[in-house]
């Protein structure tokens, strides 16, 4: 493969950008009460000689239905950072933001996730991507990649069935992208993740390569990107799918990713992302090989888990705090439908398998905690009440002061539960 040297030249001065950590951990705190047991895992995991940085994310959506603010997000995180004396990095993730909400937004974060799912699949004008495959001569033809065994086999075609299923995308994010940094004055305060995730089938490492290029030609900064890997990510429950395939996907995509930056000038600290408000368990060992073995980055998202171990945290307590997770299931089972509608690509529920109101109100703490913690070895464990109640924190936001002071009230055993779900069950697994 030959490439114009010219084409070397950087698009984008990425001396000015601000520079992402080498692992980013997303974690959601939808009622802002966990930033403090959150960081305390990430404090735990540096003295284990785990050097993580916290990416506090919330998304839109979840705002909308709080009835929050992201300042509040901030608020949160700024107060658990001065009150244990974190002395790392730590990011606000403006989870999911396109240009029509990006800019409430704009002043608390400093890590924007651009989603362009809309405009995935959207044809570019004809004329773009004909001047995309004009000027990508490099990109057609059989193509050597190290850590991929065989060359990549590139036709005009596929170049151009690519650059109609993506290159819109590329131009939406550019477009949000430009609009961020005209709010913020610069690029120097801020971290770009692109989602690509948002397709039907997982992109092959050719249409990586092509996609990279293309974002490299609007000149984004990015040092991160969310592609779409095989199988099923369900809110709250661990992947469902073929674990061999996904520990190809994501080899493969660490090669193009490093190839990408060589070729095409992209950051250096450009690194995959595995979004998603599931727990992942049993993709954790072949994300921690790939990385360990080619010393790349990772940005990881486990998002929701947070508001599930607050209500395991309130059933554990006992008394009111177990009274009150049961409220919370009783309401989620009487309004499933209407709960389930808007993440019904992202959670697949036997509602057979969920048990009755009356069935619940009878159960013990203990019968109540087995029930939702996520711990496949248990036989009580019901993923179907899991993935249920993690589409159900609109019910605590409309508790209002009960649940937020319920979170108070029983503060230091959910405190306990927050902590140990993200050290024990996340950060040891994929780091230690």
């Amino acid at each position: 493969m030959t490439i114009d040297p010219l084409y070397l030249v950087q698009l984008f001065d990425t001396q000015l950008m601000k520079t992402c950590p080498k692992f980013t951990f997303g974690v959601g705190d939808r009622f802002a009460h966990g930033a403090h047991a959150q960081l305390q895992a990430f404090i735990a995991a540096k003295e284990l000689g785990i050097d993580i940085c916290p990416t506090w994310n919330k998304s839109n959506r979840e705002h909308e239905i709080i009835g929050s603010e992201p300042q509040s997000t901030r608020d949160a995180a700024d107060k658990a950072v001065a009150d244990l004396t974190w002395e790392g990095e730590y990011l606000l993730d403006a989870d999911h933001i396109n240009l029509t909400t990006v800019d409430r937004f704009v002043a608390p974060c400093n890590f924007f996730t651009l989603d362009v799912a809309d405009d995935i699949g959207a044809a570019a004008d004809a004329a773009d991507i004909e001047a995309f495959i004009e000027n990508h001569p490099e990109l057609i033809g059989s193509i050597s990649i190290e850590g991929i065994e065989k060359p990549l086999e590139i036709s005009r075609d596929l170049v151009k069935q690519t650059a109609n299923q993506f290159l819109k995308a590329t131009q939406k994010a550019k477009a949000i992208y430009d609009h961020i940094v005209s709010a913020k004055g610069g690029i120097d305060d801020f971290v770009t993740e692109i989602s690509m995730d948002e397709t039907d089938k997982p992109q092959v490492p050719a249409e990586m390569l092509i996609i990279l290029a293309a974002i490299a030609d609007q000149g984004i900064p990015i040092q991160t990107i969310a592609p779409k890997f095989t199988g099923r990510f369900n809110k709250g429950v661990d992947y469902v799918g073929d674990v061999a395939q996904f520990e190809q996907e994501f080899n493969d995509d660490l090669s193009v990713l490093a190839h990408a930056i060589k070729t095409y000038g992209l950051p250096e600290t450009l690194k995959l992302s595995v979004h998603s408000g599931s727990d992942k368990f049993s993709i954790y060992e072949p994300i921690k090989k790939a990385i360990t073995r080619t010393g790349a980055g990772l940005h990881i998202k486990t998002a929701g888990t947070n508001w599930l171990e607050e209500v395991i945290g309130l059933a554990t307590a006992g008394g009111d705090g177990l009274e009150l997770a049961k409220e919370i299931y009783a309401k989620a089972l009487e309004k499933k439908e209407a709960l389930c509608e808007p993440y019904a690509t992202v959670i697949d529920i036997d509602h057979s398998k969920l048990p009755p109101i009356e069935e619940v109100n009878a159960w013990s703490s203990e019968q109540y905690v087995s029930a939702l913690t996520h711990d496949q070895s248990n036989p009580a464990y019901n993923p179907n009440v899991r993935q249920l109640l993690h589409v159900g924190f609109k019910i605590a936001a409309q508790m209002g002061d009960r649940y937020l002071d319920a979170l108070k009230t029983n503060e230091e055993i959910i405190s306990q539960c927050v902590t140990n779900n993200l050290l024990e069950r996340h950060m040891k697994p994929l780091f230690a």
